[in-house]
């Protein structure tokens, strides 16, 4: 069993013990999740690296959601989206800061030779390949377009 999965389960017994409502029903969505995926990928466990890009992808459809919520003046249900994205980040690698981040783009850059917006999904696979995570997918490719126009 991976940590990282370990470590969930572990927390799910914690908000349970705690009766933390909100900790214990986003941990088990992310439980059910992680098990889904590995149905997916047609294993019995995922690795550490797979179970980041599943809470990522869960993160952003909070950060989605949330939004959505705000546009249609559903405040309550985009605080709960916020709570639960809060809980949800608490499991993924520390984000790259803005100086790191441009670094990094700026190193997939000159790695690959690339020189106009053609090649900015090379680059955009670059970055991902280099960061492991630690960067949101829209920055990295805002950045990308910025850098290569």
């Amino acid at each position: 069993m991976s940590s990282l999965n370990q470590l969930i389960g572990q927390e799910i017994k914690k908000a349970m013990l705690s009766k933390d409502s909100l900790r214990l029903n986003t941990l088990r969505m992310l439980k059910s999740a992680i098990g889904y995926a590995a149905i997916d990928a047609k294993k019995d466990e995922l690795d550490d690296a797979s179970i980041i890009k599943v809470i990522q992808k869960e993160a952003k459809k909070r950060r989605d959601a949330e939004e959505q919520f705000i546009k249609g003046g559903r405040k309550e249900q985009a605080e709960q989206e916020r709570q639960e994205l809060e809980i949800l980040e608490t499991y993924l690698p520390k984000p790259l800061s803005p100086e790191e981040l441009q670094a990094a783009v700026e190193k997939a850059i000159a790695d690959t030779g690339a020189s106009s917006k053609k090649e900015m999904g090379t680059v955009i696979r670059a970055v991902q390949a280099t960061t492991e995570g630690r960067a949101e997918g829209k920055a990295i490719s805002q950045l990308v377009g910025k850098l290569l126009s």
